[in-house]
C-alpha cells in the first residue's frame, strides 16, 4: 500500500511540538493514539523517516529521534514529504466534492479511482487517510459509505454554539487537571504557527492542531462525558474546517488567545481561563459568520 506521507508530516511536527531531544524514544502506539490513526500507518513513516536518517532504528527497541528538529516545514519539503502528488491533491478533491453533494453516500474504491484518475496504491492511501479520520468506513462485504459529517455553514456554526456551553465548563470541573508536560507541547504548537507554520502547514495539519489543544484542555477536565462531547464534534467538523481555512487572517489572533488560555491554567486562574475560552469561542463564531460565503462555495 502506498505510504500517506502526511503522517510523517504529523510526527515531524509532533517532534518539535513536543521539543524531542536527540535520542528520544517515539513508540509507534503513543504517536497513533496522538495521531488519532492506526498503528500501521505510523509504523510505516516511522520506517521512512529511519530510512532517511531523521530517526534511527534499533531492533527490538525500536524508534529514536537522530536529528534535533528546528524548523518542521522546512525538514518536510526537504524530505520530500509536503502534501503533493495525485493522492493527496484528491484527498481535498475528495472533501470539497463530499461538501458539494456530488458524491454519493454509498461509493467504491473503483468510483474513486476512476473519478480522480487514481491508481489502485493511491486509491488504497487515500482510503487509509480518510478512514483514521473517521469520515468514511468500509462497509461490510464491499464497498464504502461516508460517515455523517457537518456540510452546511449552520451546522458548523451550530457546533461552534455547543462548544461555547461546553468548553468553559470544561475547565471548571472539580477535578481539572493540566499535566505541565501537555500544556508544554500546547504552548510550544502555538509559538511554531506565530512562527510560520499558520502560512506553511497544511488545511489537514492546521486543523489537527486545534483540535489537540482543545481536545487537550477538555480531557484535563477528567469529565468522561465533556471528553466524548468534543471528540465527536471535531470529527464531524473536518471538512468544513478545510474550507474555513481559505481564510487566515484570523490564526495569528486565535493563537495568542491560545497562549492566553494556558498562561492563565498554569497561574490556577481557571475561572479566568474559562472566561478567556469562552471569549476565544465566540471571536472565532463571529469570524466563521464573515466567511460564510467561504464555507457556502
Amino acid at each position: 500500500m502506498m505510504l500517506d506521507t502526511s503522517i510523517c508530516a504529523q510526527i515531524v511536527d509532533l517532534i518539535h511540538a513536543e521539543g524531542l531531544r536527540v535520542g528520544s524514544h517515539l513508540p509507534a502506539q503513543r504517536i497513533a493514539d496522538r495521531l488519532r490513526v492506526s498503528r500501521s500507518p505510523v509504523s510505516d513513516a516511522l520506517a521512512l523517516l529511519s530510512g532517511k536518517g531523521l530517526l534511527r532504528h534499533e531492533p527490538n527497541r525500536g524508534y529514536f529521534v537522530a536529528q534535533p528538529i528546528e524548523q518542521p516545514a522546512r525538514v518536510v519539503h526537504d524530505l520530500g514529504l509536503a502534501e503533493t502528488g495525485d493522492a493527496s491533491r484528491a484527498y481535498h478533491r475528495i472533501a470539497e466534492d463530499r461538501l458539494r453533494g456530488q458524491l454519493p453516500d454509498a461509493f467504491s474504491a473503483a468510483l474513486l479511482r476512476n473519478r480522480y484518475g487514481l491508481t489502485p496504491a493511491e486509491v488504497d492511501a487515500v482510503l487509509d487517510r480518510i478512514a483514521s479520520e473517521g469520515w468514511a468506513q468500509r462497509k461490510p462485504g464491499y464497498g464504502w459509505v461516508f460517515s455523517p459529517m457537518l456540510t452546511t455553514p449552520d451546522s458548523l456554526l451550530q457546533s461552534y454554539r455547543m462548544r461555547i456551553a461546553l468548553e468553559p465548563a470544561a475547565l471548571l470541573e472539580p477535578g481539572f487537571r493540566l499535566e505541565p508536560s501537555v500544556l508544554a507541547r500546547a504552548r510550544a504548537a502555538e509559538q511554531r504557527l506565530l512562527d510560520g507554520g499558520i502560512a506553511s502547514d497544511s488545511a489537514a495539519q492546521m486543523h489537527d492542531r486545534g483540535v489537540r489543544f482543545h481536545e487537550s484542555l477538555v480531557q484535563a477536565s477528567g469529565n468522561p462525558f465533556f471528553i466524548d462531547a468534543i471528540k465527536r464534534v471535531n470529527r464531524v467538523r473536518r471538512l468544513l474546517s478545510y474550507r474555513s481555512m481559505l481564510d487566515r487572517t484570523r490564526y495569528r489572533r486565535q493563537c495568542r488567545q491560545h497562549l492566553q488560555i494556558l498562561d492563565l491554567l498554569e497561574q490556577g486562574r481557571n475561572e479566568d481561563a474559562a472566561s478567556a475560552m469562552r471569549d476565544h469561542l465566540q471571536t472565532t463564531l463571529r469570524n466563521l459568520g464573515r466567511i460564510r460565503g467561504l464555507l457556502e462555495r
